[in-house]
């Protein structure tokens, strides 16, 4: 179907001859010459349409294939960020020197707020100067707002328990951002129930005809569990100079602090947060431990700043505003007008021209801003700036805040995804930095990405924890979706580490979490954000995924040959090339006529279909999809708020949802039915990708940030949010199809804080190298940190070509992460597990049975996340947070509390050395060897042990005291072994005990929340009995009986008795069972077979010797 010559490839054209050339996109080079070591690409996402009659279209285009790395000159740093410039390093903070007014100070009793708020109204009646607004303001957070008509008298957007302590922040600098001698801010501090606290800090409002009239936009509503926000049971409030706080400073500093004392009773030990007046700062103290001093400081390195709205005509910082140049005023949304036709865009964002050429990038100025000192202020790019073309016109100026958060104590801070980096944080500034540029929070569309550097990637969390033998586990949750940078320095001052966060916009809304152990601080953190639903069996499967399975007859040979060879996997997936060019929810009808029948086919042999979805949207009015979403509205806006952007993606020239608004997300939601998604069945769920959200002509691949969603807020407020919506409209889709009954499963490469409630999240384009394997297991870890646990890498690599060693060594890592994918570039050789031969093909599989064999064990840790908040893959800290050489470990990992996994990451590896806590035995979880611990163990110490670690294996170990359930029969998919037998894994430890869990449910509906249809069994183990006691869920208790043929334990493995018995009876029953006791690699094993008991009923075994 696609000729060509030496130079030219020819192109069918399936659409009008007179369509826009606008479904170009992607083009990579054809090379004539071979030993110039050229090859010859045709990117097959292109359906190429133009003006010729004859109907093809003829492009040239020759590229030199380089390296695969990202160009990172189309990604701004610090330095190119106005806002992150003005304020790094302090630049501009002469201009803020905040004292909190005490007199201001109002106290707001738990369980007494009406008394509160009742006094509040009446300060606010009563007052009579510029403070009127402040108060009015005040009140209207406490009582809720003033009369429904009146939008501007209140913040509609604040969510969660009430403030407890109020007061007013005055900057007393002699010259502000503003250049006003009386701005101020709201300061209010919310005690919550289990130790968490919430600091927020606004600009006043209300005050009529000001530019802070109505209150900054905040998403409350979008991003925090506020149904499970409480406020604190009690709470008391020390005002300064009292004996309380001398006792905390001493006298001589008692009257520039106060200490709000809070807890969920008077009788336990809660939390204290003292407050430093001028220059404002908090410490939290937990009461239990107040000799160790403040985990978390706020303020204390004074880098506190605000920036506050104002007109642009009458800024009074004595900034000269340069207008906008008379071409820019001109230019359209993408820059200047080039002077040759372009046809598409690659996703680097260069454009491609209709003679076959593509743009050059354009060199920059590297050195276009002033050196600054820290007593100079930087007033560039505060009204407007420009990168790479791209004007952000700034309508409502400089609004950037942030604030310095020190962790005192601690040397290992972790979370801040997403980036390719070590799991533990580098320093970015101060002697001895590790990198030159913050963390940057702004999520993006990187193709190729880099590793080792700091620079944004897909999603974001602004979450940080910090782990300390001194503190123990805190943190801190800095909830600001727009663009953000995160210092992280040394502070020798306290022997910790002090973070600077700078974000573009939003307000000072932080959470500060106490922990102090790791499964308090998830706990805690699950309050906030939500905790992870759980997701359906298959999902935890084998995926097998390629840009782009070509068409019906390449899925049934693909899916033939994993039925041949016995291979397992779940799901089968197809990328954009599947669509009726590049329009989601259709088909190629010349590639995948009978859609349905392909879904049912695959389903009849136990396996679902995954098509992916984007949220790009084909500008084409005979795209239904479009065409209604234009008729209702639905459509980002450009500036101006009035016409549909139009950026471009895959499709060419597209439109974007407002995902923002709740009736676009419903009405998103309802393009899942059955009746509108044609050919779609309840065996097919949803990929969703290029969601950051991607826009190829766009400022750093993505929109400009002065766009506007649907009720008007700019584009940079809600940027980091877009992707996590996506997901959860898509999610929200797939569980309505099906009466709100099945389990959704949606995969998204985008997310922000609380993306653990939608589903699976990637590390997006990585590539098939073992500097990519390597980073996978530490950027995983980063995403457990900030409770993202659905995570995987693409094994294999996404970008070029992998050999078999390689493969064999991520399929071997994948399967024991929480998301187990293969996926790979379309311009990549097919790597299907058999295309490396037999040999290789059986290792491969073996790897893929342990996941499916281990299957029991993974829904358990995910039930276990959905309860607890504690993450499925754990960095060795969280588990062990008294070893402090383990804290900055991030090769080797836990799954859950019971499985240690080092992957081998290199080439050419015989054996390598792991770390075992000595807290506890280890045995190798395939030999059954007890590797580690086989004497009294010593806590908190570590045990470096080199294992073996040929090709045929993967160093996982089980740890002694455990007890974890597989299923062994080999299955072709999980739906296949719903029904049988477990084994359950016995490892004893040095007081011959152990214990463990088993959950059961359909594995598929919601149906174990609706109707309580579920079973856990907990089982126990000392040396003379074995037990389990299960917890019938009510909808399953009538039933369990029944059920229990089907749930049935075929095998007990038990490792590391000390005595053999000499025979095991079913207590109840008085029957005895068979086993059989001997020794492997060292170590004594009992093996139970058949005892004829099932996972649903409770028994014991007694053990007689």
């Amino acid at each position: 179907r696609q000729q060509h010559s030496t130079t030219t490839y020819c192109l069918p054209i399936r659409q009008s001859p007179c369509t826009h050339v606008g479904n170009f996109h992607r083009l990579v080079a054809l090379a004539i010459n071979l030993q110039e070591r050229t090859r010859t690409i045709f990117n097959q996402r292109a359906r190429a349409t133009c003006t010729m009659q004859t109907g093809f279209l003829f492009v040239l285009a020759l590229v030199s294939i380089g390296a695969l790395a990202v160009d990172q000159s189309k990604f701004r740093t610090c330095d190119q960020t106005s806002f992150c410039r003005r304020h790094r390093h302090q630049h501009s903070q002469v201009l803020y020197d905040y004292a909190l007014d005490k007199d201001t100070v109002k106290f707001h009793i738990p369980g007494e707020l009406s008394e509160a708020a009742a006094g509040a109204a009446a300060a606010a009646e009563n007052a009579k100067d510029e403070q009127s607004g402040m108060w009015q303001s005040l009140s209207n957070r406490i009582l809720g707002g003033s009369k429904a008509s009146d939008e501007n008298a209140k913040d509609p957007y604040v969510r969660g328990p009430p403030p407890t302590v109020t007061a007013i922040l005055r900057n007393t600098a002699p010259e502000t951002s503003t250049g006003s001698k009386t701005e101020h801010l709201e300061w209010s501090v919310h005690a919550m129930a289990d130790g968490l606290v919430r600091m927020r800090i606004t600009e006043p409002y209300q005050t009529p005809n000001a530019p802070y009239e109505k209150a900054r936009v905040t998403y409350d509503e979008l991003v925090l569990s506020s149904d499970s926000m409480a406020p604190a049971g009690h709470a008391q409030l020390f005002p300064a100079g009292v004996e309380k706080v001398q006792e905390l400073v001493g006298e001589a500093h008692a009257d520039n602090h106060m200490a709000l004392q809070y807890g969920d009773s008077h009788d336990v030990p809660g939390m204290l947060l003292l407050i430093r007046l001028q220059p404002f700062a908090a410490f939290l103290y937990r009461e239990s431990d107040m000799s160790a001093g403040p985990i978390v400081s706020v303020g204390e390195k004074d880098m506190f700043h605000f920036e506050i709205r104002r007109h642009k005509d009458d800024d009074g910082s004595g900034n000269e505003i340069e207008e906008p140049e008379e071409e820019k005023e001109a230019a359209d949304q993408y820059g200047d007008t080039p002077e040759k036709e372009i046809v598409g865009y690659w996703e680097d964002g260069l454009a491609i021209y209709a003679d076959g050429t593509r743009e050059e990038r354009k060199v920059e100025e590297t050195d276009t801003h002033r050196k600054l000192t820290e007593d100079q202020l930087d007033r560039e790019g505060m009204w407007e700036e420009s990168f790479q073309g791209h004007p952000d016109s700034k309508p409502f100026g400089p609004m950037s805040v942030g604030m310095d958060i020190g962790f005192p104590g601690s040397k290992h801070l972790f979370g801040l995804p997403e980036h390719a980096s070590s799991n533990k944080l580098k320093t970015t500034t101060g002697p001895g930095q590790e990198y030159s540029d913050p963390y940057r929070l702004y999520n993006l569309d990187v193709f190729e990405y880099d590793l080792d550097v700091p620079m944004s990637l897909y999603g974001a969390v602004p979450l940080i924890i910090s782990q300390s033998l001194a503190t123990g586990t805190a943190g801190a949750f800095w909830f600001n979706p727009s663009e953000t940078f995160v210092d992280i320095m040394d502070d020798e001052t306290n022997n910790g580490q002090a973070t600077h966060w700078i974000s573009e916009s939003g307000i000072v809304d932080l959470f500060l979490i106490p922990g102090p152990t790791p499964q308090d601080f998830y706990r805690q953190y699950a309050t906030l954000t939500g905790k992870m639903p759980l997701p359906p069996m298959f999902s935890l499967g084998y995926h097998q995924c390629r840009w782009n399975y070509k068409d019906e007859a390449d899925v049934y040979n693909v899916h033939g040959k994993f039925e041949e060879l016995d291979y397992p996997y779940d799901v089968l997936w197809l990328d954009i090339e599947h669509t009726d060019g590049k329009r989601y929810f259709t088909w190629d009808d010349r590639l995948f006529k009978h859609p349905k029948e392909m879904q049912e086919k695959l389903w009849s042999e136990g396996r679902r279909m995954v098509t992916i979805i984007d949220p790009h949207v084909k500008r084409d009015n005979k795209y239904y999809i479009h065409k209604e979403a234009t008729a209702k509205g639905l459509y980002i806006k450009n500036s101006d708020g009035k016409a549909d952007f139009d950026g471009w993606c895959w499709p060419g020239a597209s439109s974007y949802l407002d995902f923002t608004a709740e009736h676009v997300r419903s009405w998103w939601a309802d393009q899942f039915s059955y009746d509108r998604y044609k050919g779609s069945t309840p065996s097919l769920f949803t990929w969703n990708d290029m969601n950051e959200f991607s826009v190829f002509n766009g400022p750093e691949v993505t929109a400009k940030k002065d766009l506007r969603n649907l009720r008007g807020d700019e584009h940079r407020e809600w940027h980091n949010l877009y992707g996590m919506l996506f997901h959860r409209a898509t999610g929200e889709g797939q569980i309505r199809r099906s009466g709100n009954n099945a389990r959704p499963f949606v995969l998204s490469r985008s997310f922000f804080a609380g993306s653990q409630k939608y589903g699976a999240i990637w590390t997006g384009d990585n590539a098939a190298e073992w500097s990519h394997l390597e980073i996978a297991s530490p950027m995983l870890l980063s995403m457990n940190a900030a409770a993202l646990s659905f995570v995987g890498a693409d094994v294999g690599g996404f970008f070029g070509n992998t050999d078999a060693e390689l493969m064999t060594r991520w399929m071997q890592a994948g399967a024991y992460t929480p998301f187990f994918r293969g996926h790979a570039h379309h311009d990549s050789k097919r790597r299907e597990p058999w295309v490396f031969g037999d040999e290789v093909m059986v290792r491969l599989r073996k790897a893929a049975m342990a996941r499916y064999a281990l299957l029991p064990h993974w829904y358990d840790l995910f039930h276990e996340a959905g309860v607890t908040g504690m993450p499925v893959m754990r960095s060795m800290w969280m588990q062990y947070p008294n070893t402090e050489s383990l804290f900055g470990v991030d090769d080797q990992y836990m799954v859950g509390a019971d499985l240690l996994v080092k992957p081998v990451t290199a080439p050419n590896v015989q054996e390598t050395v792991v770390k075992f806590p000595s807290d506890d035995k280890w045995y190798d979880a395939e030999t059954f060897a007890l590797v580690s611990g086989s004497g009294q163990q010593q806590q908190h110490k570590v045990s470096e042990i080199v294992v073996p670690s040929d090709i045929d294996t993967i160093p996982v170990f089980q740890r002694g005291g455990s007890i974890i359930p597989r299923k062994l029969w080999l299955r072709r998919s999980s739906e296949m072994m719903k029904t049988d037998p477990y084994t359950l894994y016995v490892a004893l430890d040095d007081d011959q005990s152990a214990s463990g869990f088993l959950y059961m449910d359909d594995e598929e509906t919601f149906q174990h929340v609706a109707a309580d249809e579920f079973a856990k069994a907990h089982f126990s183990f000392s040396k003379t009995t074995m037990t389990s006691k299960v917890e019938l869920g009510v909808g399953w208790v009538t039933s369990a009986s029944t059920m229990a043929s089907l749930r049935m334990v075929e095998r007990i493995v038990i490792m590391g008795l000390d005595q053999s018995p000499k025979s095991i009876v079913v207590s109840d029953e008085a029957r005895l069972v068979e086993f059989a006791s001997y020794v492997a690699n060292g170590t004594s094993i009992v093996v139970i077979r058949k005892p004829e008991i099932s996972a649903m009923l409770e028994w014991s075994l007694d053990f007689l010797y």
